[in-house]
């Protein structure tokens, strides 16, 4: 009998095991807009730190990270077991601020001519090789300003994480917004590490007499800056798509006409449904920031 006890408990253990890494899989699927967008934000953010400094930026950056999430999985996992009607506008609150900051990036960037960009670039470099600048305090408003950055974006992935698993027991929800915390911080910025290195990466293997060597530093040194603008532009689209999706998700009228029309152009629905989601992800993103600078503006006059 104690021997049918312990296979059966171990049963429960295998599926229960079993359920959360399918449930995490499926989470993760849903914050990837926000992690492409993490990847880029954050590696973005170690620009302007000397060579020598990067990975110790990149590793309080990860500590801060980390503490972060300290805070959001306690807060998520209380919030539904104590209040889970609140999981609902909150995703919607996190899909509308996704893409707020989507359709932000993409009015910078249009609004800030390549001049600007090209200065402020010029600024940072300037910044790192001038003996007068405290690069201790510089440094340390860099890891603030990533830790603010990783805060916001953190809550997004957790809360979005949570809202997967909405109808789990709390359990099954623990272990996969615990997994995803774990999972998305060891990936970002072992990434983010990588990412910032190549240059680096490729210089060195440049040095070496081996022909193959130097082809492939060549190869490292062309990539690091397309690959940052690639993850930027995924980035940008996925929090479209995913925020898009979140809120639409949750207005029925919008949501079964997106799925009827993904129903309408299969075995191509899933694009359909990601480009209908992106577009009214870029139409909120547009509203929301209306209502900010409005609010901004009334704000400051009062």
């Amino acid at each position: 009998m104690a021997g049918a006890s312990l296979l059966a408990l171990l049963d429960d253990i295998a599926t229960v095991l079993d359920d959360v890494a399918v449930m995490t899989k499926v989470a993760a699927k849903k914050t990837a807009g926000v992690l492409g967008d993490d990847l880029a934000l954050n590696a973005q953010q170690v620009q302007g730190i000397r060579a020598e400094r990067e990975l110790p930026v990149v590793w309080a950056v990860a500590k801060g990270s980390a503490f972060n999430k300290l805070i959001l999985v306690p807060a998520a996992l209380l919030i539904s077991a104590f209040v889970p009607w609140l999981i609902v506008p909150l995703l919607m609150i996190g899909g509308a601020y996704l893409c707020f900051e989507g359709f932000e990036k993409l009015a910078h960037k249009f609004l800030h001519s390549k001049e600007e960009e090209s200065e402020h670039h010029k600024e940072l470099i300037e910044a790192v090789a001038n003996p007068g600048v405290d690069m201790v305090a510089f440094e340390k408003e860099k890891i603030k300003g990533a830790v603010r950055t990783d805060f916001i974006l953190s809550a997004e992935i957790i809360v979005i994480a949570l809202g997967t698993v909405a109808a789990a027991s709390f359990a099954k929800q623990a272990a996969v917004v615990v997994s995803i915390a774990v999972i998305m911080t060891i990936g970002v910025y072992g990434f983010v590490a990588l990412i910032v290195k190549l240059d680096d990466m490729g210089a060195h293997l440049c040095k070496k007499q081996s022909a193959a060597a130097q082809f492939f530093g060549n190869i490292l040194l062309a990539a690091a800056p397309k690959l940052m603008k690639f993850l930027s532009v995924l980035g940008t689209a996925a929090m479209f798509m995913v925020g898009g999706g979140i809120v639409t998700h949750s207005i029925t009228p919008i949501h079964h006409a997106i799925e009827h029309a993904a129903q309408a152009t299969e075995p191509v629905g899933w694009l359909t449904s990601s480009v209908l989601n992106g577009v009214a992800g870029v139409v909120i993103g547009a509203l929301v920031l209306s209502v900010v600078a409005v609010a901004t503006k009334l704000f400051r006059k009062g």
